[in-house]
């Protein structure tokens, strides 16, 4: 009776993971459909169109199925130079925004956290941008700053850093909301001064917002062509990769190169965001 009673009680541990397994894929499976149809779709076209040679005796825009590994090398032969002032770009605009949005996102989640108006008016003031077209933002700046800055790096930089600023303050501030004041004030208490406070406490905890949003930030800036582009900040000397891709998808119709860039740029921002995470120590983020 007992060993019944045992083997009853052991089948129904077995079933609930299976039953709880298929209750977990269906609420999954929106969400990896729309990732196989809007992403790993798209992708593996790309792959095979970075591969394609030109049809000959077709004219310009008419490529064939191939395996011409060669648009690779001359991608990166005749385009390494905007492919590194991408990075560049990105990195330097990451850090001065890194530099800019943590004390505006300390000041909102923890200084301002015993003001809930204040908190919300600067929240609100962060978020505005979002409500103006990206393209209008950038233009407007084009008309403010001054010609002879307009064309620079400092401009196009410039143009990254406040355009992808908020991205990269809320994060930090979602992180620092979440922080235990208790532990600031026990901190003090334990006769620490503010800097190492911040330097052992603050910072290792808001690590997360900080990982996250410099994602948030770099990837997106390395493969932007509005802030480069001459219509906007940028001039021939600023072009960045995402430019290049631009251009020879819409103008030139060289489409294996512009599919070979996307694919080397992907690959790029992949290598350098395992890099980072694993350094920064918060591998769970992957």
């Amino acid at each position: 009776m007992a060993f019944t009673a045992f083997s009853a009680n052991t089948k129904a541990v077995e079933q609930a993971p299976r039953k709880g397994s298929w209750v977990a894929l269906v609420l999954l499976a929106p969400g990896i459909l729309y990732l196989l149809l809007f992403f790993v779709t798209p992708f593996i076209q790309l792959a095979i169109t970075s591969l394609q040679a030109p049809a000959e005796g077709q004219g310009i825009g008419q490529y064939v199925a191939a395996l011409q590994f060669s648009n690779y090398w001359v991608a990166l032969q005749e385009y390494w130079p905007h492919i590194l002032r991408s990075f560049v770009y990105a990195i330097i605009g990451t850090v001065v925004g890194l530099l800019i949005s943590y004390p505006l996102a300390y000041m909102i989640g923890v200084r301002a956290r015993s003001r809930p108006m204040l908190q919300g008016i600067l929240l609100i003031l962060v978020i505005a941008p979002f409500f103006i077209s990206f393209l209008l933002r950038t233009l407007a700046w084009k008309q403010i700053l001054p010609t002879e800055f307009i064309g620079t790096d400092a401009s196009v930089v410039f143009g990254l850093i406040y355009n992808f600023i908020p991205f990269m303050v809320l994060p930090i501030f979602a992180s620092l909301q979440a922080l235990d004041l208790r532990l600031l004030e026990a901190g003090g208490d334990l006769y620490a001064s503010p800097v190492t406070v911040f330097r052992k406490v603050t910072l290792p905890l808001s690590m997360p917002g900080v990982v996250s949003g410099t994602l948030l930030s770099f990837i997106p800036m390395s493969g932007d062509y509005v802030n480069a582009s001459r219509q906007f900040l940028g001039s021939i000397d600023t072009a960045m990769v995402g430019n290049v891709i631009e251009s020879n998808f819409l103008q030139t119709q060289n489409y294996p190169l512009a599919a070979s860039l996307s694919i080397v740029l992907m690959v790029v921002i992949l290598v350098l965001i395992i890099a980072y995470v694993r350094r920064s120590g918060t591998e769970d983020l992957l």
